[in-house]
């Protein structure tokens, strides 16, 4: 090769006038966005509708040409402001009366991975969102032990710590599809959880300190905020997996996850994770608090109420596609990936199957990432789309304590449609000939006597 000649090419086209590098340049991009739609078509990944002369690969943007913000402007980091989107959301449906009890949920179908960032937190409140001075909180620890303390939240923190990845689900999570869909979303269906990574000091290790009495059966916590919740929890729970946490995926718990201490009661139903924990009262009974007798059970056919059963069971659901992410963009013979979400209060998730007809026939989905107990679990399945084709999409998860979820006529079998909380049975999106999804159930018992044909019971 002659050196000195290939050097002298490249200072001739160096001192070509700029438009003769441009039009170089275009001639380079075309040819590659030639060869790409060819490697493309090649895959069937996707449909590539890429042009040769699209402005946004032959013209500079002017994020490119231009300075960036210093690293001094915000000093706690923002998400993209293209990201606007991607927000907690609310409803009046879902409140009592006004916005400081109720509900703001997740965007679980923009979530990925296993942990929601601080500020897309499922958030459920009974009095509003307390601020509190943690130089001027206290939690006291009495009842049933041998020694009752005051900590300040100093005092707490030199207890040894832990950190452990769980979900917190709101019970009433899904609960208002106990007689059909209500809401075409994603988010309003199934966004009453997140999964974050916890930081703080299991109970256990406190109770080591100071002595628990024998015959203390029974942990009342209580929250500093307005509407003192009060959750009673068994002792064997207690001396499991509980915790009071102070850390949240790495930083300060925020307000509205109860700031600056909250107890956290992994797999359990979300209630009893108590925010601005205050009191911690051991005892021989159970409280009989206002959130479990006139909520936080389930009423039955025969009219009887359960009560006291709080672990969340297994469950799942499909993320992608969902109303929010449809496929009406797809092209005949795209490959996609068909995403969800699975998780379970009674240990780990060992498999999610996927029925693209809403439940007759099952395939096996694949686990992602990391797989851990009380946890979000990844699944997913790659699939070829056919468009025109109705696809009624269904997934149904099971863990390692031996659950499977339910098909919706083996739950209202048990406990009839009168219920709110604990709706753990699948869940289907209908796949529209265009693409679009639709939130629907799938019933084959209408009389809950006999079994009946398929039957879409009806659409959001």
């Amino acid at each position: 090769m002659d050196i000195k000649k290939s050097q002298q090419d490249l200072d001739t086209v160096s001192s070509k006038d700029t438009q003769s590098a441009s039009v170089g340049r275009r001639d380079f991009f075309k040819k590659t966005a030639a060869l790409s739609v060819t490697a493309l078509a090649g895959t069937s990944l996707l449909s590539s509708n890429a042009k040769a002369d699209d402005s946004a690969i032959m013209e500079t943007p002017k994020w490119a040409s231009t300075w960036g913000d210093p690293v001094t402007k915000n000093l706690y980091g923002m998400p993209s402001k293209y990201e606007h989107n991607v927000t907690r959301r609310y409803t009046k449906l879902l409140a009592s009366g006004n916005y400081r009890a109720s509900i703001a949920v997740t965007p679980i179908q923009d979530s990925s991975g296993i942990i929601t960032p601080n500020g897309l937190f499922f958030s459920r409140s009974h009095g509003g969102v307390a601020h509190i001075d943690p130089n001027e909180h206290r939690l006291m620890i009495t009842g049933l032990v041998e020694k009752p303390i005051v900590l300040t939240m100093k005092q707490l923190k030199r207890y040894p710590s832990v950190t452990r990845t769980h979900f917190i689900e709101c019970p009433a999570n899904g609960g208002q599809e106990w007689r059909g869909p209500q809401y075409n979303s994603l988010q309003f269906a199934k966004g009453f959880m997140s999964c974050a990574e916890w930081t703080g000091v299991y109970v256990k290790t406190i109770l080591e300190d100071l002595g628990l009495k024998p015959d203390a059966n029974w942990m009342l916590a209580e929250g500093g905020d307005s509407s003192k919740m009060g959750r009673t929890i068994p002792i064997d729970k207690v001396l499991d997996d509980a915790m009071i946490v102070w850390g949240q995926n790495g930083e300060a718990l925020r307000p509205e996850q109860g700031y600056p201490i909250r107890l956290l009661v992994p797999g359990w139903e979300g209630n009893l994770c108590v925010k601005w924990l205050r009191r911690l009262d051991f005892a021989a009974e159970p409280w009989y608090c206002k959130e479990e007798t006139s909520k936080y059970t389930v009423l039955k056919p025969t009219g009887k109420a359960i009560q006291h059963f709080y672990a969340n069971e297994v469950n799942s659901t499909v993320t992608s596609p969902s109303p929010e992410i449809d496929w009406s963009d797809l092209k005949d013979g795209d490959i996609v990936e068909i995403e969800g979400l699975a998780w379970s209060g009674m240990g780990t998730i060992t498999g999610v199957d996927l029925s693209f007809d809403g439940g007759k026939n099952y395939i096996a989905a694949n686990l992602k990432g990391l797989v851990l107990p009380k946890c979000w679990t990844r699944w997913s399945y790659m699939h070829t789309y056919k468009k025109g084709d109705e696809l009624f999409l269904t997934s149904r998860a099971r863990d390692d304590a031996g659950y499977i979820q339910p098909t919706i006529d083996q739950e209202t079998l048990k406990v009839g449609v009168e219920a709110v909380y604990h709706r753990n049975a699948v869940e289907t999106w209908k796949v529209e000939k265009d693409g679009k999804i639709t939130h629907v159930e799938i019933r084959s018992q209408l009389d809950r006597k006999g079994k009946g044909p398929l039957f879409i019971e009806g659409k959001a």
